[in-house]
């Protein structure tokens, strides 16, 4: 089989690239989702499940979802309430929010959607924000974007306007597939359900 072209997938995937205004981070989204792509050995983005056991719905959904929840929140923090979201922050950060799952959900998938994936990153051991992180940070991304992509465990300690927004855009999203997937809230999801919570 030939080598994926992963750029190519990464632009088709996600059409939200196009609206960040900085060519530097654009670059830096496409090359961290093409890393997490190549080492965790998937032939396709779009094979990637929203979660270990929601398969009905791809990764791909939902990190537009995210993406688009956050772009319309950060207008109306704009336009509404007068305040400052810097935009390119808040859409990159939801762009790459779940890049980790390229890493973390290789074991929950059948073989035929894999490669070889690299097992240096491929594991369900740690939790795809904190990989996710480390991929933002690996390929140079800002510091303000690395902070907002550990979005659900609060891991980060200082919270920005943006990391704010990035985490309330994935609740929502989340929120909205659990319950037409399996018809329970994200909470009863991660309560039932949460690897990184037992």
């Amino acid at each position: 089989m030939t080598t994926p072209n992963y750029r190519e997938q990464v632009e088709d995937a996600y059409p939200e690239l196009q609206s960040i205004e900085d060519d530097e981070l654009r670059e830096q989204v496409i090359e961290a989702w093409t890393l997490g792509l190549e080492r965790g050995g998937w032939k396709d983005i779009a094979d990637i499940p929203y979660a270990w056991n929601i398969h009905e719905v791809t990764n791909v959904e939902h990190v537009r979802g995210v993406t688009r929840i956050a772009m319309r929140a950060a207008e109306e923090q704009r336009d509404f309430h007068g305040a400052d979201p810097d935009e390119d922050v808040i859409i990159a950060a939801c762009l790459l929010h779940d890049v980790g799952k390229c890493y973390e959900y290789v074991d929950f998938v059948d073989d035929e959607t894999l490669l070889s994936p690299d097992q240096t990153y491929a594991s369900d051991e740690i939790p795809h924000s904190i990989s996710g992180y480390a991929l933002a940070h690996e390929v140079g991304c800002p510091l303000a974007v690395q902070r907002a992509i550990p979005h659900f465990l609060g891991e980060v300690p200082k919270r920005t306007l943006e990391a704010e927004l990035v985490k309330s855009a994935n609740s929502a999203s989340s929120n909205a597939i659990t319950q037409s997937a399996m018809g329970i809230t994200l909470k009863e999801w991660v309560k039932e359900y949460s690897q990184t919570q037992k």
